[in-house]
C-alpha cells in the first residue's frame, strides 16, 4: 500500500513542479527552473521517507571537488537520481532522448542543460549528442551525472561499465567521483514496492581524469561496486558479496537476471 501511495503521490509532484516551470521555459535564463526542479527532488525525498518509509543518508560529502567534475552513479533503482541530484549544486546529467516524449519535459531538460543523447540516430550520431552536451556543460562550468553501466542494475549484479564515462572526463579534464548506494534494498529497479530502510548513497575518493582507458574503468568499477557490496551488507546484516557481471539487458528491457542469463554470458 505504501509502494501505490507513493507512487499517486510522486506523480502529483510531477505534474505539480512541471506547471510550475511552465512561465519560466519561455524566459530567458536558466536558474528559476533549476531551483523549481532542485525542490521538486527534495520534495520526492521528503515523501519517500514520510510515505515510503525510505530515509535518506548522505555520505562523503567531504569528497566533491571544487568547481567541474562528473559524478559516476551506481544505477540500481529509479529513485538514486532523486538521491544525488539535490547534493550536488549545478548539476547536469546524462539521459536517453526517450524523456523527450513526456509533454513538456524536453523544455525543462534544456534549461537543466541536460545531456540529452540520441538514442535512435545510431553510434555515430550518439556520440556527437554526447560531444556536443558535454562542451556546452564545460563552457557552464557544471557538474554532470552519469551512470555508467547504462542499465538499472538490481541488487548483487552489475553490468559493463562503459567507457563514456572516461571520454567525458577526458573532454572536460575533471576528476570522477563514484557514487555507491544500497538504494535497490528498499526502492528495486522501476518496481512500486516500497522496502522501509536507510538508503545511503555515499560520494567516494575521485578518480584523475588523465588515466588510461582500462585502468580508470577497472578503478572505477572496483570502487563502486566494493563499496556498494558494504553498504548492503551493512542494511541487511550479511557479509558483504561482491555483485555477479551481467550483459546488458535487450534493448528497452530491464533486467531480470536468470540462471540462463549467467550461463549465456559465461559462454559468450
Amino acid at each position: 500500500m505504501r509502494g501505490f501511495v507513493f507512487t499517486l503521490v510522486y506523480y502529483i509532484l510531477s505534474v505539480i513542479y512541471v506547471l510550475a516551470s511552465l512561465p519560466f521555459l519561455m524566459l530567458p535564463g536558466h536558474t528559476p527552473v533549476r531551483m523549481i526542479i532542485r525542490s521538486y527532488t527534495r520534495a520526492v525525498n521528503l515523501a519517500l521517507w514520510l510515505i515510503g518509509g525510505v530515509k535518506k543518508e548522505v555520505r562523503g560529502r567531504n569528497n566533491l571537488p571544487e568547481g567541474a567534475f562528473v559524478v559516476a552513479g551506481k544505477h540500481q533503482s529509479w529513485g538514486d537520481g532523486f538521491l544525488v541530484y539535490p547534493e550536488i549544486r549545478d548539476l547536469a546529467f546524462v539521459t536517453g532522448d526517450h524523456l523527450e516524449k513526456f509533454p513538456l519535459v524536453g523544455g525543462i531538460l534544456r534549461k537543466l542543460g541536460a545531456i540529452v543523447i540520441d538514442t535512435c540516430g545510431g553510434g555515430e550520431r550518439k556520440a556527437a549528442s554526447l560531444r556536443e552536451g558535454m562542451e556546452r556543460a564545460k563552457q557552464d562550468g557544471r557538474r554532470i551525472l552519469i551512470y555508467p553501466e547504462g542499465h538499472l542494475a538490481p541488487i548483487g549484479y552489475h553490468f559493463r561499465y562503459k567507457p563514456g564515462v572516461w571520454h567525458m572526463a577526458q573532454a572536460m579534464q575533471a576528476p570522477v567521483v563514484p557514487v555507491a548506494t544500497n538504494i535497490g534494498l528498499f526502492w528495486c529497479q522501476q518496481e512500486m514496492k516500497k522496502t522501509p530502510g536507510t538508503a545511503i548513497i555515499e560520494f567516494l575518493e575521485p578518480i584523475p581524469w588523465d588515466l588510461p582507458k582500462d585502468e580508470f574503468l577497472a578503478r572505477l568499477t572496483e570502487a563502486v561496486e566494493a563499496r556498494t557490496a558494504e553498504l548492503v551488507a551493512e542494511s541487511t546484516g550479511k557479509p558483504p558479496v561482491r555483485a555477479t557481471l551481467i550483459p546488458d539487458p535487450p534493448k528497452g528491457m530491464e533486467a531480470a537476471p536468470t540462471l540462463s542469463d549467467l550461463g549465456a554470458f559465461k559462454k559468450a
